[in-house]
């Protein structure tokens, strides 16, 4: 049994130079989760790893963190890139429940409640994002990529790299991350043999801070690990015992 006094939800939000959007998206995900009713007898926790940012973002971190106590930061002494922060977070997180986000801004955080009644059926419920305010590079890589992607490994997931998504602990203790494989956690998770959906979510345009993506990290990377993600769907192991 979970003992009373352990977070409920985690909420894992990996940061590379987010300094001004840190302080409205700790708002917003605090009166989302305040709200919530388990939050009335359990507590909550929001990790923030610091991927060696370099405009003010770890010092804004530390600020926010010494003014609440819901918030953990973890600094990089350099950055490591997104699949090792949010490897980090998870491996330092408690709740039964992981929520994952990105700082940007660009997710509605209020959808966090849309998305959590689905884990008492799923293990992995991720966002879809609709109406994508992105440009038009950003918006045509992410449409091969996941056309492609969908095609090879049957997750049957349209929008794979959307950053909201909310695991059951089981499915990241099961998991085991390398470089770029953050990008396929429906497919990881189905080869384990995890039941996944998928939610429609909002998204805005980015306002404050520049992407960290564009076409080369984004689409041909990405096709790149899709072998690595092959290979380990055809090498998995399964296996059953016959019932005694």
């Amino acid at each position: 049994m979970t003992p009373p006094s352990s977070p409920w939800a985690s909420v894992i939000v990996p940061i590379k130079d987010e300094r001004e959007n840190l302080s409205p998206l700790l708002t917003s995900l605090l009166k989302v989760l305040d709200s919530h009713e388990t939050s009335r007898s359990r507590p909550y926790e929001i990790l923030f790893v610091d991927d060696g940012s370099s405009d003010g973002s770890s010092e804004e971190l530390d600020r926010l963190a010494a003014q609440h106590s819901h918030v953990r930061v973890f600094h990089f002494d350099r950055n490591y890139g997104k699949t090792c922060a949010l490897d980090a977070g998870f491996s330092q997180s408690s709740g039964e429940i992981i929520i994952q986000i990105d700082g940007d801004l660009q997710q509605d955080s209020e959808d966090i409640l849309k998305l959590l009644p689905y884990t008492a059926a799923y293990d992995l419920v991720c966002g879809w994002r609709q109406q994508r305010q992105d440009g038009l590079v950003k918006k045509l890589s992410s449409l091969i990529a996941n056309r492609v992607r969908n095609r090879l490994t049957h997750d049957g997931i349209h929008d794979t790299a959307c950053p909201l998504k909310i695991f059951r602990r089981p499915v990241l203790e099961r998991i085991r991350l390398f470089e770029g494989m953050h990008r396929f956690f429906p497919a990881l998770a189905v080869m384990h043999g995890f039941t996944v959906t998928e939610v429609p979510v909002r998204h805005y345009s980015r306002i404050h801070g520049v992407s960290k993506y564009g076409m080369g990290n984004r689409l041909f990377k990405s096709l790149y690990d899709l072998i690595a993600v092959r290979w380990m769907q055809n090498r998995v192991l399964r296996y059953k015992f016959r019932d005694e």
